[in-house]
């Protein structure tokens, strides 16, 4: 039996899901090279080692821009989470112990989100929440990254995950955002094949989720970049409670990067709870080439990620055809 793969993306913009699906498949290849599985690094380039799928749900979160901003999508919950999830990434990179340029930037940040706590209303505190963004372009890493053009944009990006988590915005039928989203990756899972799912940033939480609910085999589940573990955030708000492997994995490797501003708190087997069979997060660290480490890509052009994916292919489909 053929295995599948499932991509898992994160925060951002809209995109192109197969532009996305073969720049995740190049990295792979590219790893896959590097930990010495040249014929198979061949095939994934091409599209041809195993039934590769892009869960794009990203156009399900609304065009904040078109919305006239940021604030109309936000409610102070939302917004009193983003405040903490950058708190989480302000704190994390002070504690790489920075240059001092970096630490006068961060330090300031962290000032001005401090200042956040006398805001008037939600749309007072997007405001500053926006400006607490902006002042984190300045980081040599994002600025250079070319990730985020504004300090609005980025806010808006990274409220995305607030927005999952706040379980709201109901469609006509009664349907929440974030289940929404969950259908929307359930749609791309088979229950009747083996299937590897690769979940990057945000993904990896909605793939978390959305795998609770799935049936079928889940030979291996690799997070990479994800803020699972951002305790004041993420954690307490993943469904269920108390966070658990779902019972479909059978093994999860989890990847971060120190450099990394989204994983700032990266050993997920502290705080996830074993599936019945006994399967935890394995988590591993990384290092990556250039100022912004964050992107899937990055992580996928690792031999230590690609390399354990190729083979729990490989692996699927022998024991699914035997």
């Amino acid at each position: 039996m053929r295995a599948a793969l499932v991509f898992v993306h994160g925060i951002g913009a809209a995109r192109d899901p197969e532009a996305e699906r073969n720049a995740w498949l190049a990295a792979l290849a590219t790893g896959a090279r590097k930990a010495g599985h040249s014929r198979e690094g061949t095939a994934l380039a091409q599209n041809g080692f195993a039934d590769t799928a892009f869960a794009y749900y990203g156009d399900l979160f609304v065009d904040l821009d078109a919305q006239g901003g940021l604030a109309p999508r936000m409610g102070m919950d939302e917004s009193g989470a983003l405040r903490q999830l950058l708190g989480n990434m302000i704190d994390a990179q002070l504690d790489t112990r920075p240059e001092e340029g970096e630490r006068r930037v961060l330090q300031h940040a962290r000032v001005e989100l401090t200042a956040t706590q006398q805001a008037q209303g939600s749309g007072d505190l997007v405001r500053r929440l926006v400006n607490v963004c902006t002042t984190l372009l300045a980081l040599p890493g994002i600025r250079r990254g070319g990730q985020w053009a504004s300090g609005r944009i980025m806010a808006g990006h990274l409220a995305q995950v607030t927005r999952y988590l706040a379980r709201g915005e109901p469609d006509g039928d009664g349907l929440t955002l974030d289940g929404r989203i969950r259908d929307r990756i359930l749609g791309f899972l088979d229950d009747s094949r083996p299937t590897v799912v690769v979940a990057h940033s945000l993904g990896s939480v909605v793939a978390l989720e959305s795998l609770h609910h799935h049936r079928g085999p889940v030979p291996l589940l690799v997070t990479v970049g994800s803020p699972i573990g951002m305790r004041t955030v993420v954690l307490p708000r993943l469904h269920p409670q108390p966070p658990t492997t779902p019972d479909c994995v059978e093994g999860w490797l989890n990847y971060w990067d120190r450099d990394d501003i989204i994983a700032p708190r990266p050993w997920l087997e502290r705080d996830v709870l074993p599936n019945a069979d006994g399967c935890l997060p394995v988590s591993d660290r990384v290092d990556s080439d250039g100022m912004w480490v964050h992107t899937a890509t990055k992580y996928l052009a690792q031999a230590s990620v690609a390399g354990p994916i190729v083979e729990a292919i490989s692996r699927a489909e022998e024991r699914f055809s035997a």
